[in-house]
């Protein structure tokens, strides 16, 4: 089962990224990702085993962007890859068969791609613009979630993700979105990782009552 909530790595540097991750896990996040652009293979190891060693001390998971040979390296929980990284397929065979690979999707066909090529989860966005991300498609929003979910109907996990605040979360679960990355809002306030487990959980809670009723 894959966490709902995924806080994303933010910083300055690749120690500010390091020392967040390290603040998200004391504040109670059940996975991160490690997302450091624009940095050597070689440097980009050396803060992966640090990650790895930060989230093992805490038991919680780790995601490591783009490079699936790293997350193979570190034992990491599994790799993200963008819309023009290795091929989840390729990335299949080379990995544990415990460690899970998500992806990045903008559209429907990107979704049913991922899909047919068994990824265990799936990031769509932008739900709104976001900071953090240049170059990035037009936001998808409320309506762009629901009309892909609709068309969809997949068990595959579906994350938001894409300038997500706090109020935000409660319009987006009942678009059929499950879970949620979160990189800017949580980095403002590690304290804010509580609330939204609330929220998502609130939903859970909801989905099983309907369910059973």
């Amino acid at each position: 089962m894959i966490p709902k909530l995924h806080y994303i790595s933010q910083g300055a540097t690749p120690e500010a990224h390091l020392e967040n991750i390290q603040k998200a896990c004391t504040a109670g996040a059940e996975l991160v990702q490690l997302r450091i652009k624009g940095i050597s293979e070689k440097k980009l190891l050396k803060f992966a085993h640090e990650a790895r060693e930060i989230t093992a001390h805490f038991q919680t998971r780790l995601i490591i962007n783009d490079n699936y040979k790293i997350a193979k390296e570190v034992k990491a929980d599994g790799v993200h890859l963008g819309t023009t990284d290795t091929c989840p397929t390729v990335a299949r065979k080379q990995l544990y068969t415990w460690q899970y690979i998500g992806g990045t999707a903008h559209t429907l066909k990107d979704c049913e791609i991922l899909i047919e090529k068994e990824a265990d989860y799936i990031s769509l966005g932008p739900f709104k613009p976001t900071e953090t991300k240049t170059n990035t498609p037009a936001p998808l929003g409320l309506n762009g979630y629901t009309a892909i979910l609709e068309a969809l109907q997949t068990e595959t996990p579906m994350l938001g993700v894409g300038g997500i605040t706090l109020a935000a979360v409660p319009a987006i679960l009942k678009t059929g979105i499950s879970g949620i990355g979160v990189s800017e809002a949580i980095t403002r306030d590690f304290n804010s990782i509580r609330t939204f487990h609330t929220l998502l959980r609130a939903s859970s809670t909801e989905e099983q009552r309907y369910k059973f009723n």
